[in-house]
């Protein structure tokens, strides 16, 4: 700190909470995990998904011998799993043979079955079984009701100004925390949502009686439904302009993979086929419409603000919504 150094001292056991030495140490202790087992792994920091197509038995024997391998991981470095916090998602319906699967136990060293379960947060964002978004979406909505009460309560004084920025910054954030993922596609979904924006601007005094339009208006605030259009087409310039380091394989751009030449900009998708209404809400599926419509100019913006502008601007002209103010 400002050139000067402190003193050493000994750390018998374990690591400074809020340092930058924890993480990486704790990094390169979990960095060969991946290496025990043949199934797809997903780490995030302490948090550890494994996935396996199950469509035989050869399949679930050797689900049950990468938990096995992981079991004898965690044993060889002394870093146990929480067996009790360990639990299994089964996904696929009728087709999903549903296996109980199992590990050691830490402090026993038995084996124990794992938990089944229907829904689990996982980084945020409630998962279900059957891949439907509508109890995040519930959960969602319920928090900001609850933040929308507690503004109530607690201001004596709310004008349009004051009010937006207290729901933008306090409320807005829960009705969009990954809805790249969550995207709803189900009307009541929808409208759950929106119900909690129409709320708010219900709450300033004086914007009661007016509709729901003209109050979006007068206090600058588009709708949610556009902003997760709008959210979705950034997420795809970001991807179409190396924004992100990833090998994608869902969102492939037209002319480069059959060499059509197509009319309009030159950034066009290809949108491949898929059975399910599930499947085409996903997001690789849903954006590919809405992006193939947006003008060169808006596709070929030098930088992610200067994209949200345009994006603005192009549907303030096409369909007169208000523009974004984020």
């Amino acid at each position: 700190m400002g050139g000067e150094y402190s003193e050493w001292a000994e750390v018998l056991s374990g690591i400074p909470q809020g340092s930058v030495l924890g993480p990486v140490l704790f990094v390169v202790f979990i960095n060969d995990m991946p290496e025990k087992i043949s199934s797809l792994l997903y780490m995030y920091a302490d948090d550890t998904k494994i996935f396996h197509k199950a469509d035989c038995k050869l399949d679930t024997d050797q689900l049950q011998k990468d938990l096995d391998e992981l079991g004898d991981w965690s044993s060889d470095w002394q870093m146990r799993f929480n067996v009790e916090k360990c639990k299994v998602m089964h996904l696929g319906g009728d087709r999903n043979g549903r296996m109980v699967y199992s590990m050691v136990s830490s402090d026993s060293k038995a084996r124990s079955d794992l938990a089944t379960t229907e829904l689990e947060k996982d980084l945020g964002i409630w998962c279900s079984s059957s891949q439907k978004e509508g109890e995040h979406v519930a959960r969602a909505a319920g928090t900001a009701n609850r933040i929308l009460g507690l503004i109530k309560r607690t201001f004596t004084y709310l004008d349009e100004e004051i009010m937006r920025q207290l729901y933008t910054a306090l409320v807005r954030p829960h009705l969009e925390y990954g809805n790249v993922v969550w995207h709803p596609y189900l009307k009541k979904d929808i409208e759950m949502l929106e119900r909690v924006q129409h709320r708010a601007t219900k709450m300033v005094p004086g914007l009661t009686k007016i509709s729901y339009e003209e109050r979006l208006k007068k206090m600058n605030l588009p709708t949610l439904v556009y902003r997760r259009e709008r959210g979705d087409a950034i997420e795809v310039y970001k991807y179409m302009h190396g924004k992100y380091s990833v090998d994608d394989t869902t969102i492939v751009p037209r002319q480069q993979n059959t060499g059509m030449t197509t009319r309009g900009q030159d950034l066009r998708l290809l949108k491949r086929k898929c059975h399910g209404q599930i499947r085409a809400n996903f997001f690789g599926y849903r954006v590919v419409n809405h992006w193939n419509s947006l003008p060169r100019e808006v596709v070929h913006a030098s930088s992610v603000n200067c994209f949200k502008g345009r994006y603005d601007r192009w549907r303030q002209t096409t369909d007169g919504t208000a523009k974004d103010s984020a």
